[in-house]
């Protein structure tokens, strides 16, 4: 359905808009294939005031949600408070052809009927594949099944079996480094979000790695600056199992896949190594040809006793950074926490819309099924 171009649509302006709140890669594959359609990508952003009204107020405040979005490599431009309800004359106004959307169901809060009815009936609406298994009602979630104390690091509490279980700890969790996720990872997608581009003779290469768990502004700062000590970013992002050793707690909320997909989404990012380890060895700064290895204003911790940059350092190619942006993951977790009954409540409206899609496609899949054997 994505490549499902019409002879009309190669230099079309397309238009997509949306909320954005908690960036994550199902957002960015929304933009990759919305591009897909035209030529020009144009995303509106809605502002806070626009969002508490219609949804609740946000988790990342919009100069946050701008900054990611603009940050994506599939965006060309950006309309900053784009409005929530709109019409053709709006798509006339900022000169694109049509607006795209999921293949979801889109529900006017106002009519209760299709947010999009409009421009469908105008010819001026194209559809797309949602990104199934992650959403920001998803993410939230994850969140909320933990308490304020349990992202403190090495902090003693005491906890029963069961409440282990619910947030993701003890041998009854369902999952020992990150809460439940339904996204399931292929060599497609991720070749989809890859550059496909190998340095350049005499390119200085950059290294960098981390974490990356809940992709967010301070993040997309940071691998600017990263970037900007060279001609090609190389991120290493930690497994899972990395990342809950050096923090701790429920880290990392998003899974390995789910990170990659994320920092492989940010036009700064050259290439990103999935599941790289926590010390940098000579093989693969050899392997890579790594001229430069920067690093954040974040601690680095010994492992097994040794600085895990010794290497570089000996070299003299490590180098630390400021970007100076200070949000950290744990920023946007206390968010949550401190809201928490504010997105208890928007959560529960969400994820009623979300079992009703996935429905939707278990019976579709049946229909079509249950018309295959009766052909045959």
């Amino acid at each position: 359905m994505e490549n499902d171009k019409r002879p009309d649509d190669r230099n079309a302006r397309v238009y997509i808009d949306g909320c954005f709140d908690m960036v994550h890669f199902g957002h960015a594959n929304a933009m990759r294939q919305a591009k897909a359609l035209g030529k020009y990508l144009v995303v509106g952003v809605h502002s806070d005031a626009d969002i508490t009204v219609n949804k609740g107020a946000p988790a990342y405040p919009e100069e946050e949600r701008y900054k990611l979005i603009r940050a994506i490599k599939w965006v060309d431009e950006l309309v900053e408070a784009s409005p929530y309800f709109y019409d053709v004359s709006f798509l006339d106004k900022i000169g694109c052809d049509f607006v795209a959307h999921g293949d979801d169901i889109s529900h006017s809060i106002v009519t209760g009927g299709d947010a999009y009815i409009t421009q469908k009936q105008s010819g001026r609406y194209r559809e797309f594949r949602r990104t199934n298994g992650v959403s920001t009602t998803d993410i939230i979630g994850r969140i909320l099944r933990m308490t304020k104390e349990h992202h403190q690091p090495n902090q003693e509490e005491s906890i029963t079996k069961e409440e282990a279980g619910a947030i993701g700890q003890g041998p009854d969790a369902k999952s020992p480094y990150t809460t439940v996720t339904h996204f399931i990872p292929t060599s497609n997608r991720i070749y989809q979000f890859s550059n496909g581009v190998e340095p350049k003779p005499g390119d200085k290469i950059v290294y960098t790695a981390g974490s990356f768990d809940l992709l967010h502004a301070g993040h997309v700062d940071f691998l600017e600056e990263a970037a900007k000590q060279g001609d090609y970013l190389i991120v290493g992002v930690h497994t899972d199992q990395v990342v809950n050793k050096y923090k701790g707690s429920n880290h990392p909320i998003m899974n390995l896949h789910e990170r990659v997909m994320s920092v492989l989404s940010i036009k700064y990012v050259s290439e990103v190594v999935i599941g790289a380890s926590y010390t940098l060895s000579k093989l693969m700064m050899a392997q890579f040809k790594i001229d430069v290895v920067v690093h954040g204003q974040t601690p680095i911790l010994p492992e097994d006793g040794h600085d895990p940059y010794e290497e570089a350092r000996e070299r003299g190619i490590f180098k630390v950074i400021n970007s100076g942006n200070t949000l950290s993951t744990n920023d946007i977790i206390q968010r949550i926490v401190e809201y928490r009954l504010q997105f208890e409540e928007r959560n529960k409206k969400k994820e009623a819309a979300e079992i009703e899609h996935i429905n939707q496609q278990v019976a579709a899949m049946d229909a079509v099924h249950g018309l295959e054997c009766r052909e045959g």
